[in-house]
């Protein structure tokens, strides 16, 4: 069990010299628009700075007329394929799709039913961690936040793996297969550990069921006693496969593909996804949504009314509500503009099973949020651009009506994405051959230096 670390480091000196640092790292705004910066490679625009080229994922939300940028409805594609033909092929055919898009994103084609079944052996075969690494990497040392454990225990696999620096295709298609695999088994001890040692609670760890899906499996080991609906699981696996990939520019998997073109192995790589997507700019996302749509739930009298969602947005907005940061959160993308096929998708297939278990106002409340947003920005902000819902509207709702604990909303986002940045460093391997290395222009005045004693 973990014990605490106290720093010899006291807060009271750091901020001391926090003065200092302030001092020599200010950089003017006019400086970064002297110098044509792209700051956070971005255009002007909006869009974003071109740094590579994909046959993995597509992602679409407007085309360019005559140098302008024209909204469209949202695309998703995976090697071509349209997310919505994907899912909605799934669910006609009542059948799990996640691990069908492992296969799509890592071989680049569908599989038949024989690749499908031989991939899904494969996988189910490598759930197992390491004898011992449960004990000695998880066990004993609990983490307050399942993500950093995540990465902790994605980079002590490097210690069991006989062969982790060759980066050949071979290998890390190896080694991509079984971290897609072990992924979900190490969310879920994760979790399980932090229960016992930070909310004393009961922990429980089963069997792992060699006869199931990826989201068969996690609902598995995250319910005490392993019960769970087909119709459950398979909302969990169109999760899985919304969040499976989404391009080569989201921040995640372009720190993948950043450290990738360094030549480093594959567990290095990984890890960098985890910390990315860790950040509330990126996967931790849905949790501000759900935090958001409980607080607007207890403060206002009727969250079904739009008036009313709209008058609180307003103190959202202002900074008077909410998290202080004055952000409506589950609302606006990068690149989507009229619409984010994940969350047109997830609104769809959510609805009726959240109904049915009692959420009928939580699924309101985002509706409304949904549909007031747009106008209140053009009203309150000026932004004549257009504002659409994003995936984590949503996706913190279905997480709710499926029973899982905030605690594993991001860890579940990587569960899935975790195959988009295997995909994608494969790529990266096979096709660029070439280092990273962005430039950064220097503002520093020059100055002479000055001796010790006369300082």
């Amino acid at each position: 069990m973990s014990a605490n670390y106290i720093s010899p480091i006291s807060m009271e000196a750091i901020s001391s010299l926090c003065g200092e640092l302030d001092k020599n790292n200010s950089i003017s705004k006019s400086d970064f628009a002297r110098y044509h910066v792209k700051r956070g490679l971005r255009n002007e625009d909006g869009t974003g700075v071109m740094a590579g080229l994909t046959r993995i994922c597509s992602v679409e939300g407007y085309y360019i007329l005559d140098g302008e940028r024209v909204a469209k409805d949202g695309k998703l594609s995976y090697r071509g394929y349209d997310i919505n033909q994907i899912v909605s092929s799934c669910i006609k055919e009542n059948r799990f799709g996640f691990e069908e898009v492992i296969w799509l994103l890592l071989f680049g084609d569908l599989p038949t039913e024989n690749q499908l079944a031989s991939l899904q052996e494969v996988i189910a075969a490598c759930r197992e961690l390491p004898e011992d690494f449960i004990e000695d990497m998880i066990m004993k040392h609990a983490s307050k936040d399942i993500m950093n454990k995540m990465a902790r225990c994605i980079m002590c696999l490097y210690s069991y793996d006989e062969n982790p620096d060759d980066i050949s295709v071979a290998n890390v298609l190896r080694q991509s297969l079984q971290l897609i695999a072990q992924v979900p088994t190490i969310m879920n001890t994760a979790y399980q550990v932090k229960r016992r040692t930070f909310y004393g609670k009961t922990m429980y760890l089963h069997p792992i069921n060699k006869d199931q899906t990826t989201a068969e499996y996690i609902l598995n080991q995250i319910r005490s006693d392993k019960k769970f609906t087909d119709e459950e699981a398979k909302l969990l696996d169109i999760m899985l496969m919304l969040h499976a990939d989404h391009g080569g520019g989201n921040n995640s998997t372009f720190s993948t593909r950043v450290l990738t073109s360094s030549g480093t192995d594959t567990y290095s790589a990984i890890t960098a996804g985890f910390g990315s997507l860790k950040g509330p700019r990126h996967g931790g996302a849905n949790i501000s949504t759900t935090r958001m749509m409980n607080e607007i739930i207890a403060n206002v009298a009727d969250p079904t009314d739009e008036g009313q969602i709209k008058d609180y947005l307003v103190k959202i907005l202002n900074k008077e509500a909410g998290d202080g940061m004055g952000l409506i959160y589950g609302m606006g993308h990068a690149v989507y503009t009229v619409s984010d096929p994940r969350a047109v998708i997830l609104k769809k297939s959510a609805q009726e099973l959240a109904y049915k278990a009692g959420y009928e106002k939580e699924f309101k409340t985002l509706e409304n949020i949904e549909k007031v947003t747009p106008d209140l920005l053009r009203e309150l902000k000026g932004n004549n651009a257009d504002v659409c819902a994003n995936v984590d509207l949503y996706s913190g709702l279905v997480y709710k009506v499926l029973g899982i604990p905030e605690d594993l909303y991001t860890p579940l986002f990587a569960s899935a994405r975790i195959v988009g940045w295997c995909a994608h460093r494969l790529e990266e391997l096979t096709t660029n051959n070439k280092i990273i290395r962005p430039a950064y222009k220097s503002v520093a005045r020059k100055r002479e230096y000055i001796e010790l004693y006369k300082r």
